[in-house]
């Protein structure tokens, strides 16, 4: 089984967060940060502001490393190591990739909330999304049917 390292960024404007709709696999249906893999040769760093402008249109800055999280499953394809940003800092004209989804601007709260998030996120949004600037590192574990079964916070 290998891990496939990705990020996630949650962009800030004021009490709002930037999320997506996503439209395929992983996480269909459910609203999500923008993200996606780290390629060869880049850091999560890199990945995160290249992943940004792919699916958003935005240039992103300034990014605070605010959560590490590992998701296991007894299925091989469901090794992630995450890497979660969040920003404030951003220039450029929302662009989405209809590909992935569709991007909306709610309220932090509507987010955490009213909206259908995956297991994990119910988890780490609140705790990434603080305003207290703290760390979260976590490890999630699945069944088969990628039903959370346990985490550990460290």
């Amino acid at each position: 089984m290998q891990r496939v390292p990705a990020v996630l960024v949650y962009t800030r404007r004021g009490d709002e967060v930037l999320v997506m709709h996503r439209n395929k696999e992983p996480n269909l249906g459910l609203w999500v940060a923008p993200g996606g893999k780290v390629e060869i040769g880049e850091s999560p760093y890199d990945a995160a502001q290249r992943e940004m402008l792919e699916e958003t249109g935005l240039t992103v800055e300034q990014l605070q490393f605010r959560g590490f999280c590992t998701e296991v499953s007894t299925r091989p394809d469901w090794q992630w190591l995450l890497f979660i940003f969040v920003t404030g800092t951003f220039h450029g004209d929302l662009q989405p990739d209809r590909r992935e989804g569709d991007l909306a601007w709610v309220s932090v709260e509507d987010y955490l909330h009213e909206m259908s998030i995956p297991q994990a996120d119910v988890i780490f949004a609140p705790r990434v999304l603080a305003p207290d600037g703290s760390f979260f590192q976590a490890k999630f574990v699945y069944d088969d049917d990628l039903k959370l079964t346990e985490w550990v916070e460290y």
